[in-house]
């Protein structure tokens, strides 16, 4: 009787949050904390004043970005346009803000998606031994390509353009998120709390979103402010080399490619161009350095 009457009793709920939910939490206060001092800060203040330049593209300047402007060819800076006019009498500020808004909108839909097909796939990768093998083949395969030499082959097949950018900068951010949580997640699962909340009749589900994933994240935090970074990058050579935004629409790698038949003439004209990249690739690196450090200390 006293046997049958365990086997009816209800099965204990999951344990409170412990320890690991607390490091969790101080954690994230610690990412939190870093991006509002020192490099942290530095990156923060760059990456913002870009992308409100960017937002604000329409008030910052009166011209359009496609507009030719008669006679106002390769003009230098001036009041009536601020970084110049080009090689066909656009304004070069106008041109640059507009770029600045394709660059981050590409980075801000292209890494998070990246991201979340390689959680996905490196979650997948932890539980069978053939998705794992299969899995990692395919990421060699991937990262064997860099990612310009990628972005060739894509645009043979698919033609240039915004989507193949997108395209090249979420297939080469998949494998190395995909490996990256991978590790994570192996190594958290074998610590003692997951242990515990298993030995405790915890369901597998509940485990991996309440202690698994948590405790394994940090990383990829931080690699994700670097892959922004290398996205901004990614797209500006891309439409440098003429397979990424397609003209006449601005973008910052065709403003510099531009500016290259006249940089011994008309040096300004890629100054502006070249800053804004800067900017948003150094400020993220700055940001992805403050997030490493918080996540040692």
């Amino acid at each position: 009787m006293s046997e049958l009457s365990h086997q009816l009793e209800p099965a204990a709920p999951p344990a409170p949050p412990g320890p690991a939910a607390r490091d969790s939490w101080r954690s994230r206060h610690r990412f939190a904390a870093s991006l509002t001092r020192g490099a942290g800060l530095a990156g923060v203040v760059l990456v913002a004043m870009v992308c409100l330049a960017g937002l604000f593209a329409p008030l910052l300047t009166s011209w359009d970005p496609v507009q030719q402007v008669a006679g106002s060819q390769l003009l230098p800076p001036g009041a009536g346009h601020l970084f110049g006019t080009d090689q066909l009498s656009r304004d070069i500020a106008a041109r640059v803000f507009h770029g600045a808004r394709t660059s981050l909108l590409v980075a801000v839909i292209a890494v998070p998606a990246g991201t979340v097909l390689g959680i996905l796939i490196g979650l997948l990768a932890t539980t069978r031994p053939l998705a794992d093998l299969i899995t990692q083949r395919v990421f060699d395969v991937v990262l064997a390509f860099p990612a310009l030499i990628l972005g060739v082959l894509l645009a043979l097949v698919a033609g240039p353009g915004t989507p193949t950018v997108i395209t090249v900068i979420v297939v080469t951010e998949a494998p190395i998120v995909g490996r990256l949580i991978r590790s994570q997640v192996l190594r958290v699962r074998e610590l003692p709390f997951v242990e515990s909340a298993r030995v405790i009749g915890a369901p597998g589900g509940w485990v991996l979103r309440r202690h698994v994933l948590p405790n394994s994240l940090e990383p990829v935090a931080v690699h994700v402010a670097l892959a922004f970074s290398g996205a901004i990058f990614a797209e500006s050579a891309m439409s440098f080399l003429g397979i990424g935004v397609r003209p006449p629409a601005p973008s910052l790698g065709g403003v510099i490619a531009d500016s290259l038949l006249y940089i011994e003439i008309r040096p300004w004209f890629a100054v502006a161009p070249l800053a804004v990249v800067v900017a948003l690739s150094v400020g993220f690196y700055l940001i992805a350095q403050a997030l490493g450090k918080a996540g040692r200390d």
